[in-house]
């Protein structure tokens, strides 16, 4: 383990948290919050203090990473944001407690969106925009971010690329990794800013429309009202609607149109089958809900809003679907489970894995039906290797043991919280997704659990934003010693 290189990447990320933070430092200046100025001021200085020092006593370091420093990197990198983006939240008393801001934080920098703050409203600006801005900077990648804006980390930063970008897998746009990350980016900021103009069309002030196109970008799903979007107009629920949807499409296809290679990318199985999805479970809760409002477009508005905010795993809501009838709730249980597009922002096992696994079952069914038969599994038009058909099918199986194993631990907390609280706790929490049912549905929250439960449920977060194996390898041994490639 190059642990040199490990500590001296920190340390740029902790410099680039200090760079992040003077955009709720302006606003905190721009509003005249002085508590949160001096909030955000201690945090720049201390998050100066730790990088400059990390990177001080390692400036020796081999710049080579490997994939075990890679998925170091980003393990601890996740961490050390949250626990110091945490800390203005408990300095200018937003959020007194420490465990509650490193939550909050937390959910904020791996879109989930769950919180443990019942009255929003009452935040400072400052806070408001650190937690969304938050959601802008996790969706794509902290050290995504990192790669595109600031000098090559190395000339191996695939690794970390690889360890950080949600999805089965993922490659090189353009052949170095660091303009992959540029191209990535510019195209996250573009489409961000579109939706800041049309958002600003409507009837949300600036500040709002940048709030609310962070939340999204990211699919996150911060906001600023207690009942998420639900007092906006239609054309500010459609507008944000139509745009998570679009976050959770694969970033790829997007740089496929621009090179004016659309007919590639309109070919996507991936891409049709996240749109069949969406449009079958639109239908499907549009026939369920009958007559529960009064018009048809207003049922569609809001079926195709939580359709697309759970399955891109963004997580506003227009209504309170805890009220919705049981099929419809399954429905969106399902998606939560799905998610997005691989390379987009969205969180969950990703359309690409749920297309795999659905093919290797049928490629069994028929392999015990013909025992001599050779059947391949293909997608996007080509023969999948079986490497990484098992690997998928492995996925899986630690993804949902993570899965069962938090919702267990959740059991234990003292708070009589309920089967549907816990599980749905559980699942929204790995997938990234935000609220769930019962006690955390879209009107409630996470306030209620133990500090432990709180932490237990941020490290699901971490798990389920780097796709367990970063986080989990962290914890082995045998990643801090023995180098391989």
């Amino acid at each position: 383990m190059n642990l040199k290189m490990v500590f001296n990447t920190l340390g740029n990320i902790m410099k680039t948290e200090a760079l992040l933070l003077l955009v709720p430092l302006s606003v905190a200046l721009m509003y005249g919050e002085k508590l949160s100025v001096m909030a955000f001021a201690v945090t720049i200085a201390i998050a100066l203090f730790v990088g400059f020092a990390m990177t001080l006593f390692t400036k020796s370091a081999n710049r080579i990473i490997y994939a075990k420093e890679g998925f170091a990197i980003v393990a601890l990198a996740w961490v050390f944001m949250s626990a110091v983006g945490a800390i203005p939240f408990v300095i200018n008393g937003d959020i007194p407690f420490y465990i509650d801001a490193f939550f909050e934080t937390v959910s904020g920098f791996t879109t989930t969106g769950a919180s443990i703050i019942p009255n929003v409203e009452l935040l400072s600006k400052s806070s408001l925009i650190w937690r969304s801005f938050a959601h802008w900077v996790g969706g794509m990648g902290v050290l995504v971010f990192v790669m595109a804006f600031l000098p090559s980390i190395s000339d191996r930063s695939i690794h970390i690329m690889r360890a950080e970008m949600p999805g089965p897998v993922v490659g090189k746009l353009v052949p170095r990794a660091r303009d992959t990350a540029k191209i990535l980016y510019l195209i996250y900021i573009v489409m961000t800013l579109v939706e800041v103009v049309l958002l600003s069309l409507g009837e949300m002030d600036l500040f709002e429309s940048f709030l609310h196109a962070f939340g999204s970008a990211g699919t996150g799903g911060f906001g600023m009202k207690a009942d998420s979007l639900a007092s906006y107009s239609p054309y500010s629920q459609w507008i944000i609607g139509i745009f998570i949807m679009i976050f959770g499409v694969n970033f790829n296809l997007y740089y496929l149109i621009l090179i004016r290679r659309a007919k590639v990318a309109f070919k996507s199985t991936e891409l049709w089958a996240y749109v069949g999805v969406v449009a079958a479970s639109v239908l499907l809760i549009c026939a369920n809900l009958g007559s529960l409002y009064e018009t048809f477009s207003e049922t569609v508005r809001h079926a195709f809003f939580q359709v697309t905010s759970i399955i891109s795993t963004t997580g506003y809501t227009t209504v309170d679907f805890n009220l919705w009838p049981g099929f419809s709730k399954a429905i969106l249980l399902m998606l939560m489970f799905m998610g997005g597009c691989a390379g987009s922002t969205a969180g969950g096992l990703k359309v690409s894995r749920v297309l795999l696994i659905f093919k290797v079952i049928g490629r069994e069914i028929k392999q015990s039906l013909h025992p001599r038969s050779v059947n391949t599994v293909r997608l996007e038009g080509k023969t999948v290797e079986e490497k990484t058909a098992i690997g998928v099918c492995v996925y899986f199986a630690v993804y949902m043991l993570c899965v069962l194993v938090t919702f267990i631990i959740l059991t234990l907390d003292p708070v009589a919280a309920g089967f549907e609280t816990n599980f749905t706790a559980s699942v929204t929490c790995f997938n990234n997704v935000g609220p769930g049912f019962a006690k955390v549905g879209p009107m409630g929250g996470f306030s209620f659990y133990s500090p432990f439960s709180k932490v237990i449920l941020s490290f699901a977060m971490l798990f389920g934003r780097l796709e367990i194996y970063p986080i989990l390898l962290a914890f082995f041994p045998a990643t801090w010693t023995k180098r391989c490639k």
